[in-house]
């Protein structure tokens, strides 16, 4: 099986209605197309289940949170159709956090960079470890975070995003995220974390579910127009993977 056919996106509800999700792949947990297409998926699916009360969001293993899109499918894209889809289907992941009823809860454990960042900031609270440093690579490969790029700023400021889109190849550590409000909470390690996690869905779970369906709408206002932005972010992408400054820069990552 190829890197492209690899991964998977799983979930359970708890008793409690607590619905968690999680995604993995063998390299750092990167996203294909398979991946976001279920990954959005799952996202409708558990927000339209009655039964569950509250979202969490989590990646697989105990090293790199997400290292964002496929470098395999990035290279494999050789028109501008293509290209769309795949980049679209970042798009409907964030889209389907911002659409979601439910409130979403995020656990980063490890290192995020570019649509893993855009994973980080799509849900409405997002713990981490302090090892949860970030970084958007995109420019680097000539690309740019196009796609991400909105749900980003939207969490921590025009300002803060650019910086993290010029300076392409600079790690962010957590406590920068934390700071400009990436990361709600920050802990030492995954258990501490994990307890701080549980404690805060359980408290949501009992909490009064139209209310927190007010707020989540409240909190996005002002997005409504994001199938349409997302989309022609996504044909922006599109287009400028086919480059040969790309695939050029894309197989010396992949040789590192």
């Amino acid at each position: 099986m190829n890197a492209i056919e690899q991964g998977f996106v799983e979930f359970n509800i708890s008793n409690t209605g607590i619905g968690t999700i999680e995604f993995g792949h063998p390299l750092s947990n990167s996203l294909p197309g398979k991946i976001l297409k279920k990954l959005a998926d799952t996202i409708n699916e558990l927000s339209n289940n009655n039964e569950v009360k509250v979202i969490i969001i989590k990646s697989n293993g105990e090293k790199a949170f997400c290292a964002g899109a496929s470098f395999d499918e990035l290279i494999d894209i050789d028109n501008m159709e293509k290209g769309e889809v795949f980049f679209s289907g970042f798009a409907n992941v964030i889209n389907a956090c911002r659409t979601s009823e439910k409130l979403i809860l995020g656990r980063v454990h490890g290192k995020a960079v570019g649509g893993g960042v855009g994973i980080a900031a799509a849900v409405d609270y997002c713990f981490a470890t302090k090892n949860a440093d970030i970084k958007l690579s995109e420019l680097a490969v000539g690309i740019g975070p196009f796609v991400v790029g909105p749900v980003i700023e939207r969490k921590i400021g025009l300002s803060a995003m650019s910086q993290l889109a010029i300076n392409a190849t600079e790690w962010r550590p957590a406590s920068w995220a934390h700071k400009k409000g990436l990361y709600s909470d920050v802990y030492e390690n995954e258990t501490e974390m994990d307890d701080a996690i549980s404690k805060l869905a359980l408290k949501l779970s009992s909490s009064n579910t139209e209310a927190m369906r007010k707020l989540k709408q409240i909190f996005w206002e002002g997005t409504e127009h994001w199938d349409i932005t997302l989309r022609d972010r996504a044909e922006i992408s599109g287009t400028l993977v086919l480059s040969d400054f790309t695939k050029n820069a894309i197989n010396s990552f992949k040789k590192k």
